[in-house]
């Protein structure tokens, strides 16, 4: 047990007399800049076709609907029975409870309502979000991992790692990382290969709901599932059932923007 890193990361960065700012939330403000500037890069070579200065309406309409659906996706889905009697607390995100599954719901919302606004289709919109934005699901699980929490489930493997402050003094799988590699860096690189080859606005999109469902899946095999939801029918969690349904999502998209033919 001595051998495997044992989590002692400070979530905290410096304290502002109340105010606490932590990496967690840097992590949000360094994807959404870098997301921000990828999309000013599409719309100038015209693949995004909007104004440069309009990418901050974008980014604005995008923050707003996925918190929104993330901590809806939390409360009502994830931890209902716990919020129903602390309904102080729904707001209270500074205390964790985001679901990414929530969070997507909220960005094709808000690419519908951004695309309704500037005369674009939602597969233009969400072609765009998806190359800028996959990049950020690198930095919410690192952040995920310097918190300390959804840590994996026990292992013997030597890079197991031992969170003391909720996981116990059992190594567990580091799955924010897993989840930082394959959604953060491979999903990004895979959706950047697509870019170059397809001539049809959806598809990108179709591979990033239906890619992330996918390697989310793996992943959860890995991942401590939520204590208080536990299994379903023995040995799926419910972000495998919500990713099994993304991957199909994720076909049906890829052949309705086919059907559509809208080209880039």
């Amino acid at each position: 047990m001595n051998n495997h890193y044992v989590h002692n990361l400070d979530p905290v960065i410096f304290d502002l007399g109340p105010l606490q700012v932590r990496w967690y939330g840097l992590m949000y403000v360094i994807g959404f800049i870098i997301a921000g500037y990828v999309l000013k890069k599409l719309a100038k070579e015209k693949f995004f076709k909007i104004a440069v200065d309009d990418v901050d309406n974008l980014v604005t309409t995008m923050i707003i609907c996925m918190f929104l659906g993330a901590r809806f996706f939390y409360v009502f889905i994830y931890n209902w029975d716990y919020y129903s009697v602390n309904m102080m607390e729904l707001l209270a995100v500074w205390k964790g409870g985001l679901s990414f599954h929530g969070a997507l719901v909220g960005l094709c919302a808000g690419g519908y309502i951004f695309g309704r606004k500037n005369k674009l289709t939602w597969f233009e919109v969400m072609d765009s979000v998806a190359l800028a934005g996959s990049q950020g699901l690198f930095w919410g699980r690192l952040g995920n991992f310097i918190n300390g929490e959804l840590y994996g489930r026990p292992t013997s493997f030597f890079l197991g790692v031992i969170f003391p402050n909720g996981g116990g003094l059992a190594p567990r799988h580091a799955s924010q990382l897993y989840e930082a590699f394959l959604e953060g860096i491979l999903l990004t690189l895979v959706l950047w290969i697509v870019k170059s080859k397809t001539k049809i606005y959806g598809i990108l999109s179709a591979v990033f709901i239906g890619g992330y469902g996918l390697f989310r899946f793996v992943i959860e095999f890995f991942r401590e599932p939520d204590s208080q939801l536990g299994y379903y029918f023995g040995f799926l969690t419910m972000g495998q059932i919500l990713c099994f349904i993304m991957i199909f999502v994720g076909i049906g998209v890829g052949f309705y923007a086919k059907s559509r033919d809208v080209r880039i």
